[in-house]
């Protein structure tokens, strides 16, 4: 009974998520995730403390 009670919980999720992607303006994910990193790389990049000239690397 379990394994019907899970099977139908995913396949309604799925169903729903099928149906919120076609009938309403859903942003898309990886292009916020890539945006962040990116937003990240550029802070990290320009905040970095100078490397000391007496520093091995």
């Amino acid at each position: 009974m379990g394994l019907i009670r899970s099977c139908f919980h995913l396949m309604a999720g799925t169903v729903f998520g099928v149906y919120v992607a076609q009938n309403y303006n859903v942003p898309n994910i990886q292009k916020l995730i890539n945006t962040g990193l990116v937003i990240a790389r550029h802070m990290e990049e320009n905040y970095r403390k100078p490397k000391k000239p007496d520093d091995p690397q």
